[in-house]
């Protein structure tokens, strides 16, 4: 979450707050060596940012106390594609630098980006595995493609078990 009102350097400096005060400046030169563009506009206000940088700050916000987990929910929607390579280019870094990410996306591109895959439709886990093992699981081509079948045979289910509901009511 950012705030609008709120400077770049304020919205980091309230995510950063929950380290120690000693680390908090260790922590936000972290954030900026991550992020060097935002050093550069660190006094504007964060309302005023496009959709990419909206997103990149949200980010840093959220990494900015150096957490060991973080989710980050559809984090490049509405972004542009320059943005969006610079994003994920982001998350390896902070993954290579020990954080796990959690990431929920319909791009299946940015999906085959992830270590692991786990698929879910209307709060059931309908496939999980590594983007090799799911396209091979279902002998697909793309995970997009595994991604379709699953859903379809999802709702077919779905579908399939309000049939029963509303004969069984019925009888």
């Amino acid at each position: 979450k950012i705030f609008p009102n709120m400077s770049i350097l304020d919205n980091l400096l309230l995510g950063a707050y929950t380290r120690a005060k000693a680390r908090r400046q260790d922590n936000l030169e972290q954030v900026f060596g991550i992020f060097p563009k935002l050093k550069e506009r660190m006094t504007q206000l964060a309302g005023t940012l496009s959709g990419g940088w909206k997103q990149r700050l949200a980010l840093a916000c959220a990494t900015a106390h150096r957490p060991d987990l973080v989710f980050l929910d559809e984090p490049t929607a509405g972004v542009d594609p320059a943005a969006r390579r610079t994003f994920w280019e982001t998350i390896y870094q902070l993954a290579r630098e020990g954080t796990t990410i959690l990431v929920t996306t319909h791009y299946m591109d940015e999906a085959e980006r992830c270590q692991r895959l786990a698929f879910l439709s209307r709060g059931h886990l309908i496939g999980l595995g590594t983007p090799a093992e799911i396209v091979k699981q279902f002998n697909a081509e793309k995970v997009e493609d595994v991604f379709v079948m699953l859903q379809q045979r999802d709702e077919a289910d779905a579908a399939l078990a309000a049939g029963r509901t509303a004969t069984t009511r019925q009888s």
